[in-house]
């Protein structure tokens, strides 16, 4: 997510930083007094101006507001997102840094890596279930199939037009169309892109046939007529799309857990009460208003869970895709 994150939010980055950020490149910046407590370091795996930074700038600004005088959003960006993960685990367990995460890294590197640095069962204790990150499948305005079944027809028709365009290869979505081409008894093949901007270049001139990427880098090429999203992933209909079924409505249940999630962690040992302090005030954050709608603007959607919620959810993933990834095969070239 490089190209891709200045792409998907440069129109709601910056609505949402009149809103939610205010001052708070300041505060990055700011020194830490001496004999004061250390700041609370917000750990990011990537640059400043994406998704989770624009996240991670909206939780320390409620975190300020609640009295937290030193609140830095760290981004370590790098080795798809690991340099992060790695930094965090070695943290004083003492409630000071939280690491940002999604989703991929700790249920599928696990079974694409052959070593990993971090374990997240042992290294960390989850916090709070921050936003979900919905994903969708699109096609070009002009192809000709028009839903998600008329693709199916279509691309049976014309196996030899199979490739599907991705972001990255080894993430959910990978699987997710691995998944898609044995319910269609098709080979589908996954193409990955620089970023989001080069896939819905190609994707609008017709010279892929399909992509799945983030509902962010979409939507408004869809209102545009510029492309046409097929279907959502996960099990509900989207607000921003009451009028896209999801894949499972079309058949394909390989999508049911494709959307991308972030939340919080800190590291392994941290005390009971630190965590459930921080707990407390990650979900708060995420409840407010503001964050909520200014989330919305930027193609995620708050959700506010306790860390219990985490560690159940990234449990049924690992149930849902080791399956899948083990069939495929794939593993990572790093």
């Amino acid at each position: 997510m490089n190209v891709l994150q200045s792409f998907r939010f440069s129109l709601s980055i910056a609505a949402f930083a009149a809103l939610a950020l205010g001052s708070a490149s300041a505060h990055a910046q700011a020194q830490v007094p001496a004999g004061s407590a250390p700041p609370l370091r917000l750990v990011v795996g990537f640059p400043p101006g994406g998704a989770l930074d624009t996240l991670a700038r909206a939780i320390a600004e409620q975190l300020r507001a609640g009295g937290e005088e030193q609140v830095i959003v760290d981004n370590r960006p790098g080795a798809a997102t690991r340099i992060s993960i790695e930094y965090a685990k070695r943290a004083a367990p003492d409630g000071r840094t939280v690491l940002l995460s999604s989703n991929a890294p700790l249920v599928i590197f696990p079974m694409t890596y052959k070593q990993l640095a971090y374990d997240v069962d042992r290294d960390f204790i989850p916090v709070a279930h921050l936003v979900e990150v919905p994903t969708v499948i699109s096609a070009g305005a002009d192809r000709p199939y028009k839903t998600l079944q008329d693709y199916v027809r279509w691309v049976r028709a014309n196996p030899s037009q199979a490739s599907v365009g991705l972001t990255n290869l080894g993430g959910t979505l990978h699987f997710a169309v691995l998944g898609m081409g044995k319910t269609v008894g098709v080979p589908l093949t996954p193409v990955a892109y620089k970023g989001g901007a080069p896939l819905v270049t190609d994707l609008a001139g017709g010279h892929v046939p399909l992509s799945a990427d983030a509902l962010a880098s979409q939507l408004e090429l869809h209102r545009g007529g510029k492309v046409r999203i097929l279907a959502v992933s996960g099990t509900r209909r989207h607000a921003s799309l009451p009028d896209v079924p999801t894949a499972r409505e079309a058949g394909i249940d390989a999508f049911d857990h494709a959307n991308a999630s972030y939340s919080a962690f800190v590291p392994a040992g941290t005390p009971a009460p630190v965590v459930q302090r921080l707990e407390r005030a990650f979900v708060a954050a995420m409840q407010q208003p503001q964050v909520r709608s200014a989330m919305t603007r930027a193609g995620l959607e708050a959700t506010g869970l306790p860390g219990a919620a985490v560690k159940r959810m990234l449990s049924e993933e690992r149930d849902f895709w080791r399956p899948l990834v083990q069939a495929s095969g794939f593993r990572s070239e790093e």
